[in-house]
């Protein structure tokens, strides 16, 4: 039996979204999908502990998120928006800006250089992050939270700013570490092909309900 890293029941937030009971699985890739409005970025940040409930419930690795020491649990289970916060300096100052906030010694080149590739980030390690554009910025962001080694990984729209050739190279390399590393990477898409050859299991949000399926080929019937 797979354990489930969230299970939801009766969430509801602000009386504006409710949510069917969910359950995503742990170590699998998990894609949240659905209309503009039924509240997918603001299921990942009540997953994240940003925002609460109003009522409802939310377990974390079978644990009520509620009695989760909340700084622990943002480290454990990170959030890359679409417009993720990075300092006005190079990339590299940024990872060791990161790892300083952590008490950890700073990564080594090479190992920023493996995170940047496996992000499809193969930028200069001299460039300033103000002059990335925002999709650039989101994939640095998800690489030092890659290199931060997560329990958990919630990826807002993480291939919109991407061609496909891009977007199958950063979902094949990202599947890959995380399933090599026991990363849950939980992704909120609209790109159907990606949702159809990447997924594991798929929650699709609606304005009533919330329809879920392992079943890739069932997505859109």
């Amino acid at each position: 039996m797979i354990t489930p890293q969230f299970k939801t029941q009766s969430l509801k937030f602000k009386d504006i979204l409710r949510y069917p009971d969910l359950s995503i699985p742990q170590h699998q890739m998990s894609f949240v999908f659905g209309a503009s409005g039924t509240g997918k970025s603001t299921l990942f940040k009540l997953f994240n502990g940003t925002l609460q409930p109003t009522s409802g419930a939310i377990f974390y690795n079978d644990t009520p998120l509620e009695t989760l020491d909340p700084i622990l649990h943002r480290q454990n289970c990170l959030l890359c928006g679409q417009s993720p916060y990075l300092f006005d300096k190079t990339i590299k100052e940024n990872f060791d800006e990161f790892f300083a906030y952590r008490d950890l010694p700073p990564p080594s080149v090479d190992a920023i250089k493996n995170y940047l590739s496996i992000c499809a980030a193969d930028f200069d390690l001299s460039a300033n992050c103000l002059t990335l554009s925002g999709g650039e910025r989101q994939r640095v962001f998800i690489a030092i939270c890659l290199s931060l080694q997560p329990q958990t990984l919630l990826l807002d729209e993480p291939t919109s700013a991407l061609d496909d050739e891009k977007s199958h190279a950063l979902l094949s390399s990202l599947k890959e570490y995380c399933a090599n590393n026991n990363i849950t990477p939980i992704i909120i898409s609209h790109n159907k092909s990606m949702i159809e050859k990447y997924a594991d299991n798929c929650i699709e949000l609606t304005a009533s309900e919330t329809k879920q399926s392992k079943e890739e080929t069932d997505l859109w019937n």
